[in-house]
């Protein structure tokens, strides 16, 4: 008597092999429930149906009876009805469920449990050290992505397009291997997908009608470096021991961000930090030491009260997405936990805006402090948050002095981009289009020096402010002033002149 494991690890192997002799049976509760799954959408029941016909097939070709058996019940417990059936019968539970095995040895029934098969799954043959991922779809040949995030080229791996049934031979085959490879498991199954951790490989599932045919993604990682290896810079590397605690690591998809963070996980693992991560899958590779939890397989305030209470100095949020992933974010950094966030980003200012509209705009800076883009899988760019009283870059008038959020380079110390409210808008407005402070101050001086010699510039709430002397004050005349006020309409700023005490 099979059980719905049996059929997913692929129970027709055994039997070509004649690993296991006798009669097979079904219940007709198993297959009610495998129709209605497969009904559903659920990629599990419909590769387990397609087990049922396989064994149908090698049972004739052996000379095996096979035999659909029993009353379909409406009770929801198949493996109990099932237990119940061999119990009346004498039957003979073949299974894969550790679960079941353990019943079946309390209850004294007779059970044989599938171990696996020392076979090598026929999809690695596709992969060599420079491909990250293999995309199989039914009625196209196979392709593959070569190179490393960021330089990558997209290649054919066959000339013959793959029929369904043969997309769905690997499909069985990868949720056969799932039991008896270490690290592997259903991360999640919904109508028509599946995402599957399969040791190093992280697989997608998908079946109509959700896709337009049965189609197998799967995806490894081709590089796993030190932080060391990023030839960071010095104030970065200063920042993340000291300060940083409030981190995201923004790019484009396959650019090499989780990457990047496993390697930050680790850093902080050996400064002697307790590191924690949250998934979605489960696809870093990381050391026993950090504990990789699992977003589908707990509510969000479950992992909330887990990781209060086990206190980690980092907890690395990979694959930020929806709300709540950013409400649990900003929860657990409030609360005084280290967080590093993933998120998909085409620049670095596009990860600050996904918290803007989600939190008040004084809080910003305690969240966030350090947002890094990868680019090509490097740091490209480094953005520091600080919270300051001031007016508004473009903004002329004193009174409109507010809470402004800086975000500055950390490579230049320059501004970049200043978050302030206005009116009822929250805004990220660009600082002099680029242009520095500190490069604005010296074009401005050039442009005076060469008039006043003694005259100084310098940047205050807003403003660039020309300091001249009393007695050169003659010398302010009317080209410099249509130079100066050139200058203010080109780069959107203000000049005030101010004369020395």
């Amino acid at each position: 008597m099979l059980d719905k494991s049996a059929l997913l690890y692929g129970f027709s192997r055994y039997l070509e092999r004649g690993l296991v002799n006798g009669n097979v049976l079904i219940h007709k509760t198993l297959v009610a429930e495998l129709e209605r799954e497969s009904n559903e959408g659920l990629v599990s029941a419909e590769i387990a149906l397609d087990e049922v016909r396989r064994i149908k097939e090698v049972t004739e070709r052996i000379l095996v009876g096979f035999e659909i058996v029993g009353e379909n019940s409406k009770r929801d417990e198949t493996n109990e009805i099932i237990r119940e059936y061999c119990i009346e019968k004498g039957c003979v539970i073949v299974t894969a469920d550790e679960i079941q095995r353990k019943i079946c040895e309390i209850m004294g029934l007779q059970y044989y449990f599938l171990q696996p098969l020392d076979q090598q799954l026929s999809f690695e043959s596709l992969f060599d050290n420079e491909t990250m991922s293999v995309h199989i779809k039914e009625d196209t040949v196979p392709r593959a992505k070569k190179g490393k995030p960021g330089n990558w080229k997209f290649v054919n791996l066959s000339d013959k397009p793959l029929l369904s049934k043969d997309v769905k031979q690997i499909a069985n085959e990868i949720i056969n291997s799932v039991r008896f490879i270490k690290g592997s498991f259903i991360e999640i199954e919904r109508k028509g997908s599946l995402i599957i951790q399969l040791g190093n490989y992280r697989v997608v599932i998908t079946r109509p009608p959700l896709s337009d045919g049965w189609e197998i993604t799967i995806t490894k990682p081709v590089v796993r470096k030190r932080l060391e290896e990023y030839n960071l810079d010095d104030r970065l590397l200063k920042r993340l021991q000291e300060r940083a605690e409030g981190i995201i690591i923004a790019g484009a998809p396959g650019m090499g961000k989780t990457t990047f963070a496993q390697a930050l996980a680790e850093y902080y693992m050996r400064l002697g930090k307790i590191v924690k991560t949250i998934e979605s899958p489960r696809d870093m590779h990381l050391p026993p030491d950090i504990t990789q939890y699992s977003k589908n397989y707990a509510e969000i305030g479950e992992l909330h009260d887990i990781l209060l209470l086990s206190r980690p100095d980092y907890t690395v949020y990979d694959e930020m997405r929806n709300d709540e992933d950013f409400k649990l974010y900003v929860d657990l950094r409030l609360a005084g936990v280290g967080m590093i966030g993933v998120v998909h980003a085409t620049s670095p200012i596009d990860a600050i805006h996904r918290f803007v509209n989600r939190v008040d705009i004084g809080t910003i800076p305690n969240i966030l402090d350090t947002i890094i883009f990868i680019h090509s899988g490097n740091v490209s760019k480094v953005y520091t948050l600080e919270m300051t009283v001031k007016v508004p870059a473009g903004l002329k008038e004193a009174d409109l002095a507010r809470p402004v959020v800086e975000i500055k380079d950390l490579a230049t110390g320059n501004t970049e981009y200043e978050i302030y409210v206005f009116g009822e808008q929250t805004m990220i407005v660009p600082v002099s289009k680029g242009i520095s402070t500190s490069n604005m101050e010296f074009k401005i001086s050039k442009i005076v020096n060469n008039v006043i010699p003694s005259a100084t510039v310098k940047y205050e709430d807003g403003e660039y402010v020309i300091i001249i002397p009393k007695d050169e004050i003659g010398k302010y005349n009317r080209k410099l002033v249509q130079r100066l006020k050139r200058l203010e309409k080109k780069n959107n700023i203000r000049i005030k002149i101010r004369l020395a005490d």
